[in-house]
């Protein structure tokens, strides 16, 4: 695939800080909102994810905060996910205004969780695979 998968979001007022900048913590709920509408674009839904007995989990996020955001801008959210070998994967996300402007960075490392033995699965990226309608959306 040669574009990242891609959401656009509206900056609303109510996500913003006394300096009227987007909150920080908003910034993640965005990169969580384009990865579910990517798995979601792939056909994988939460509780499809659930009744397999395994879900998403985040094992560390770093942001990077590249220019401010306010009340009103467009951004797109974009998504993909990085495979390597064993229990983990990684996901690089971009934050741009509809002008191509990058306001954060955020990359991040999750695996699936089997939700009977709390371990992480061995090969998550043979479970979205195996689930995906869409698999070339995860990269796969």
């Amino acid at each position: 695939m040669s574009e990242p998968f891609s959401v656009r979001i509206t900056v609303r007022g109510y996500e913003t800080d006394t300096q009227g900048h987007l909150n920080q913590a908003v910034y993640l709920n965005y990169a969580e909102h384009a990865r579910w509408s990517l798995l979601q674009a792939a056909g994988i839904t939460q509780k499809q994810l659930v009744s397999t007995g395994v879900g998403p989990v985040a094992l560390e996020t770093t942001v990077r905060y590249r220019r401010e955001l306010l009340a009103g801008d467009e951004v797109d959210v974009t998504c993909a996910f990085l495979w390597g070998e064993g229990k983990t994967f990684r996901m690089e996300q971009q934050i741009r205004k509809t002008d191509g402007t990058l306001a954060a960075e955020i990359t991040g490392v999750g695996g699936l969780l089997d939700l009977k033995t709390r371990r992480l699965v061995a090969d998550p990226r043979a479970h979205f695979k195996q689930l995906a309608a869409d698999p070339g959306l995860f990269g796969l």
